[in-house]
């Protein structure tokens, strides 16, 4: 027996059900679908949380307070450990570089930066927000931090 004898387990390919082909084939006829009724109709469904024409349930209930999920800002962190991995001392920290790094996928994301990890490079940071620990360090060092939106 060779190593090189790959098979599929079992179970693995299953043969394609074919329906609607004669009452010989085992599926003729209501191909499946029962008898009747929307289930068995072509297009016969219906949407979630629907019940047969009652007013459904989400409907019936009095909606109440106030969700601010609408407005949440969400932020693409980075910590210093990853800045201090990819950047060179002098180099300049913003969402352009960021990018060509390869550490943000797109340009138009909230970028915030932590003070997880060591700094040991003068980095110039121009992002949206920084933690008070990140500023702190970076500063130390002799960077400079400018937040565009606080």
């Amino acid at each position: 027996m060779s190593d090189f004898n790959l098979s599929a387990p079992v179970g693995a390919n299953k043969k394609k059900r074919i329906v609607g082909r004669g009452s010989s084939s085992g599926r003729g006829t209501t191909a499946g679908k029962g008898n009747k009724g929307q289930q068995s109709r072509s297009g016969g469904k219906v949407y979630v949380g629907f019940e047969g024409g009652q007013m459904p349930l989400y409907r019936r209930i009095a909606q109440r307070g106030f969700s601010n999920y609408w407005f949440k800002k969400e932020y693409t962190i980075f910590n210093l450990s990853q800045l201090e991995a990819k950047y060179a001392d002098g180099e300049t920290v913003d969402k352009e570089s960021l990018i060509k790094k390869g550490l943000l996928s797109k340009a138009n994301v909230l970028v915030k930066v932590l003070g997880d990890g060591d700094l040991t490079k003068k980095l110039t940071v121009a992002v949206d927000k920084v933690s008070a620990s990140a500023k702190e360090k970076i500063e130390k060092l002799g960077g400079t931090v400018s937040v565009t939106n606080e």
